[in-house]
């Protein structure tokens, strides 16, 4: 027996090295490894997204979280009863909703502009790149021409009002003396001492990862159901929600070439995709690996305009993972995996499903009527544009706008590819009728200015 195990020592000590570097390439998120399918980008060793792996984390520490069939059975209802009030009016218009939002940069004492402790213009390099790809906005690399394409109506802006009450820039920069951070530190430690009433804000962190988050790009915090239904309302410490990324994948180098980025995700699509899954979605993929659906998708995605997808794309290439189905891969959305060049569309569905989650879940519909966002001694009446709403009239051809407050200085309205059709400056009550007769039927925008404020609603002229 001792000649035989010396015999084939070689090979035992062979098949050992192997299987211990096998296990070592075998990523582990949140205590769990990760599936063949989610393992590292092969083209550059990173992990596009940890949310799914953290919300099974969060799931197994909270048992009264609820788990995603849980979540669909509260939000699928309300996602339905608010399409069939938009079909019963279809002329209604959605007020653009204002998320004003804190980002968080931890960095160990390096100079402003300086490896993780990135500079403003990278910070708000990325909240233009949300207002493009959240606007679906025309003449930005976040404009589609897609048919099932939606401007969600959101905007996001920094806040100007801290917690205490005092001004500020929207930027919380926190020394911590810590080169990276691991998933422990980052839950335990970063996020409960940084962060800011999740209630009234959404709180970004921006770091440097290292430990089990090495190669991550980022992860977000799912939302909660209400703890209506039956469903146990001990949904999780709050203290944690937000979005965390790590800081070359934060801001576009398009937008502020000077900052600290990493190809090719420098175009701020990691922080769109990580606000996805903040208000609700998931990937495109349902994170299941089968080309199996059903009329609502429920075993996907739960958005049926995202075509079946076998397994998340890393490459920006015509693909079609689930030939049986209709439609190739949508590369392009925002949920997938591919490069931030590729990514430029939200669908109608995805919509439906954020706007439900910002109206019903716990944190988020708070978010959408805090006004943190707004500057020191202002209120509703210094920003007529908070209450702006139109009333269409196609059979008369006049748009009516009511401002509700002061009235606005200017408004410029475009057609559906960024051509201007009208403009002027406002004067007289707070109230104004636009003669549309001259337009041609179709999709229309009209931006409204105040200031250094503006708003932009859309309108459709039958």
């Amino acid at each position: 027996m001792k000649t035989l195990f010396k015999r084939n020592l070689p090979l035992i000590c062979l098949l050992l090295v192997s299987f211990m570097a096998n296990a070592q390439q075998q990523p582990k998120l949140f205590g769990k490894a990760l599936p063949a399918q989610r393992l590292n980008n092969p083209n550059n060793g990173r992990i596009r997204c940890a949310s799914a792996e953290y919300e099974e984390y969060l799931q197994q520490k909270f048992p009264g979280r609820a788990t995603t069939a849980q979540f669909e059975q509260w939000l699928g209802p309300k996602i339905e009863a608010a399409r069939t009030a938009r079909m019963a009016s279809p002329e209604s218009v959605t007020t653009v909703v204002t998320i004003p939002v804190v980002v968080h940069v931890i960095h160990n004492g390096d100079a402003v502009g300086v490896n993780e402790n990135i500079a403003d213009a990278q910070v708000t390099s990325q909240i233009t790149v949300l207002n493009q790809d959240y606007r679906r906005m025309i003449n930005t690399p976040g404009y589609n021409t897609n048919p099932v394409g939606a401007d969600m109506e959101i905007e996001f802006k920094l806040a100007q009002v801290d917690p205490s009450g005092n001004a500020t820039t929207g930027i919380n920069r926190v020394y911590f003396n810590r080169a990276s951070w691991n998933e422990s530190q980052v839950e335990n430690t970063m996020k409960p001492q940084t962060q800011w009433d999740p209630t009234k804000y959404f709180n970004i962190w921006v770091c440097n990862f290292g430990g089990d988050l090495e190669g991550v790009l980022g992860y977000a915090q799912f939302p909660s159901s209400s703890g209506l239904g039956g469903l146990n309302t001990n949904e999780g410490s709050a203290n944690t929600d937000g979005v965390i990324i790590g800081y070359k994948y934060f801001g576009s180098s398009d937008i502020y070439p000077g900052g600290t980025y990493e190809a090719p995700y420098n175009k701020g699509r990691t922080t769109t995709h990580e606000a996805g899954h903040f208000f609700g979605l998931r990937h495109i993929d349902g994170d299941n690996y089968t080309c199996t659906v059903t009329t609502t998708d429920s075993t996907k995605d739960y958005c049926p305009d995202t075509p079946a997808i076998l397994e998340l794309n890393y490459e920006c290439v015509t693909t079609d993972s689930c030939p049986a189905a209709t439609g190739n891969d949508m590369i392009e959305n925002y949920m997938d995996y591919t490069n931030d060049a590729c990514m430029n569309i939200f669908t109608q569905n995805q919509k439906g499903r954020i706007q439900t989650v910002l109206q019903n879940s716990p944190r988020r519909a708070t978010l959408t009527t805090s006004n943190t966002w707004m500057a020191l001694g202002m209120d509703e009446s210094d920003i007529a544009l908070q209450s702006v709403t139109l009333y269409p009239n196609p059979a008369n051809d006049i748009l009516n706008i009511n401002t509700g407050a002061e009235l606005p200085d200017s408004y410029t309205i475009f057609n559906s590819i960024g051509q201007v059709v009208a403009e002027a400056k406002i004067t007289g009550t707070n109230s104004l009728a636009i003669n549309t007769s001259a337009y041609s039927s179709g999709m229309y925008f009209i931006k409204i200015d105040k200031g250094s404020q503006s708003k932009t609603l859309k309108f459709v002229k039958s």
